[in-house]
């Protein structure tokens, strides 16, 4: 967890930001597994800290890729920690009925071939990406 840390602060040092209490108490949460989080669920999470806090808190972190903003349904988002701050690449389940976002990953060929696809589709289009998202959209187990 130090190297997450060191990371983030050098991060937010180059950022002009300072890796304040708050912003890693923010971090702790964002990295306990528990996948992408409402401001609701940060709140109830992080004691310390207003509404306002949290929200510039993210906006920091977002704009040092630190964190990275995930739209559920409707206007709800969510916050995970970017996939090259942890090394844990990742796809997400969407629920267009109650906004939840859940995690899954891919088996290694499943994903070496969406590489090669969407590599071959940048290609051909003269487009160059930096990495790739694939959210399914559709209805969770619990509101089926």
């Amino acid at each position: 967890m130090t190297d997450l840390h060191d990371d983030i602060a050098r991060r937010l040092r180059g950022a002009r930001q300072r890796y304040t209490p708050a912003r890693r108490q923010l971090v702790e949460v964002l990295s306990d597994g528990g996948g992408p989080r409402t401001i609701p669920e940060l709140l109830d999470r992080a004691a310390a800290g207003s509404q306002s806090s949290l929200y510039r808190n993210l906006a920091v972190l977002e704009q040092a890729d630190v964190v990275r903003r995930l739209q559920g349904a409707g206007d709800v988002s969510r916050f995970e920690l970017a996939e090259d701050v942890t090394g844990h690449h990742h796809h997400h389940l969407v629920c267009l009925s109650c906004g939840a976002i859940d995690d899954f990953e891919l088996p290694a060929d499943a994903e070496q071939a969406l590489d090669d696809a969407v590599a071959a589709a940048v290609t051909d289009a003269g487009f160059a990406t930096d990495h790739h998202r694939f959210d399914l959209l559709g209805t969770c187990h619990r509101c089926a």
